[in-house]
């Protein structure tokens, strides 16, 4: 019976500091996108760094490109070096080569900061995440067109959300025939 229990003890020590982990700051970012690919609107970027805080230095920014209906419509992973920063083109980089062939005006992008695959950043079909990415977007408003920024929004990332990113991203890589990819812009 002391064996059992103590069993009971670690597996749930074990469930709880993975629970943890993945809700960590930094781990994952959620962001919008509005007016993009639109006649007479400028282009909103994309920005990340590596604050050089993961204890083995390069990162990857797992990207997920999601349009308004919760699709998948693009997928990539970029390097960040430690105290680098790349630059997105949201028209040509985020959004510029859909899964479908529809260019996406308004969505989101889901960015996890995850850990390299033998130092390079693969197509993120199965997912490590690791705390450590920052992320701001400019935004271009309805209407008027009006140029806002922000700081990317924290939010928790669970393990079955995990699960869900890199089978959808997965799927992308076998049927896409390199469609539904995003490029990782400039920097870094």
């Amino acid at each position: 019976m002391k064996n059992i229990t103590m069993l009971i003890a670690c597996a749930l020590a074990l469930a709880l500091s993975t629970a943890t982990a993945f809700a960590q700051a930094d781990t994952l970012k959620e962001e919008y996108f509005a007016n993009a690919n639109t006649a007479g609107a400028p282009d909103a970027t994309l920005r990340m760094s590596n604050p050089g805080t993961y204890a083995y230095g390069n990162i990857c920014a797992s990207m997920f490109v999601f349009d308004p209906n919760q699709e998948l419509s693009e997928c990539c992973s970029c390097l960040l070096t430690p105290d680098g920063l790349r630059t997105l083109s949201v028209d040509n980089d985020v959004t510029g080569n859909p899964l479908t062939g529809v260019l996406l005006l308004t969505g989101k992008v889901a960015i996890v900061s995850t850990v390299p695959v033998n130092g390079v950043c693969p197509l993120p079909t199965a997912v490590y995440p690791s705390a450590a990415i920052r992320s701001w977007a400019t935004h271009i408003q309805n209407s008027n067109f009006t140029i806002t920024e922000t700081a990317s929004e924290d939010a928790t990332l669970s393990s079955g959300e995990i699960a869900r990113l890199g089978t959808q991203c997965s799927a992308i890589g076998l049927d896409g025939s390199g469609k539904g990819v995003c490029t990782c812009g400039t920097g870094d």
